[in-house]
Parts: C-alpha cells; structure tokens; sequence
C-alpha cells in the first residue's frame, strides 16, 4: 500500500484489490477546491471519498476518469474494499456550526484504515467503537473551528491506531484561515518524528510491533 499526502485533508492510497488477477485500485480522500492554494491531486482515480460538501474536502470534479464518489453514511463494497461510512460532528458544538462529517473505515490489503475527515469533537462511545483499534488513522490535528491538538492527542490514545497519520493542519502555500500547524498536537503526543516522510509504503506484516507511531507527510 503506497499512501501520499497532497495537503489539508487529502490523500491518496494506491492498493492491491484481493484475490486472484488482484490489480491496483486508486482511492482519493477528500480533493480540495484550488482556492486552497495548494496543487490539487491529478490523476483516475477509482473511488473518492468525500466527508463533508464544503469544496475544501468535495472537489470531485477535478479527477479523471469514472470514479465512485461516496459521500454519506452506509456499507459499501467497491473493487473488493470494504468501506462503512458514518456520521459524526464537524464542529465543537454537536454540529450545530458546520454540521456533520462522514468517517470512513476502510479494509485494505488486510490493513483497517480510519478516516477521521473533518471531525470536530471528541467521538461518542458508539462512533468510537467503529475506528478503535484501526491499524492507520488520518486524523486531523489543526482545524481553528474543530479539533485542536489536545483532543486529537485524546482522541489518538483511545483509538489506539499503529499508525497515526496527523491531517488538516497548516501547511507552506496555503491561502486559507483558520488553520494551525501540526506543532501543538506534537507537543501532546510527544513522539512526532523530526522529519516529514515523502510517502508511506506499508504492508500488513509490517505493523505487527508499531503502537501509536506517528507519522508526518510532507505535501505532493
């Protein structure tokens, strides 16, 4: 599994499907609108997950060929990936400022992936049921008008994740407000590496003995 990060709350994932004539499949998380200030990511894609409708996490439009967009709650299975999709605020009020996001869970080449989107609070016992334990996490760490670093270093120790993959927070060129950078999750979390990593190429055997390793990308 080879993951990229092309800012904000966008990644890319290129998987093998299962089971025999297994080929790559192409998943893109959350496009970004170009008012961003960033270069969204280019390319096919074969399925698109879009956690909220604002076009900072939406713009599906910009990839090429026919990819299967998901954007509400429910059980899907696309090219032998399992994906479950469930609501969840988006602000710190309950939803009540930007309403709900959607987190994905994902089963990839035998590796549970949890998408935690534009998440604004803390999770409810039964949202938090559905990631706990997940092999990979995004996780988004500096959202002003969401989560800030203390609880998503909360938020980290009872998901319990082998791989936490800090999302959402400032990065060099983009024009938008209300972000931080990743500094003050990092001083919470205490084992943030000193230097960003180009991609992550991971296998399933490979995450036997990781707990709670945290993981920087730097930008695509």
């Amino acid at each position: 599994m080879h993951i990229t990060y092309h800012g904000f709350s966008c990644f890319k994932i290129v998987a093998k499907t299962e089971g025999r004539g297994s080929e790559d499949v192409t998943i893109i998380f959350a496009p970004y609108d170009k008012k961003l200030g960033l270069r969204p990511p280019q390319g096919n894609a074969d399925v698109v997950l879009v956690p909220h409708p604002d076009a900072m996490f939406s713009n599906s439009d910009i990839l090429r060929g026919e990819p299967i967009v998901l954007d509400k709650p429910g059980e899907y299975a696309v090219k032998s990936v399992n994906i479950v999709g469930t609501d969840a605020p988006a602000d710190p009020r309950g939803g009540l400022d930007r309403g709900n996001t959607v987190i994905f869970t994902l089963d990839v080449e035998g590796i549970k992936i949890a998408y935690l989107g534009a998440v604004g609070m803390d999770l409810e016992p039964e949202i938090l049921d559905k990631v706990i334990g997940a092999d990979i996490v995004f996780l988004p760490v500096g959202d002003e008008a969401g989560i800030d670093g203390k609880t998503a270093e909360t938020l980290a120790r009872k998901i319990e994740a082998k791989i936490i993959i800090p999302m959402q927070y400032k990065t060099k060129g983009m024009k938008t407000k209300g972000l931080r950078d990743e500094k003050d999750f990092c001083s919470e979390i205490s084992n943030c590496p000193k230097a960003k990593e180009d991609k992550l190429v991971i296998k399933v055997k490979e995450l036997e003995n990781k707990v709670m390793d945290v993981i920087l990308l730097d930008v695509v």
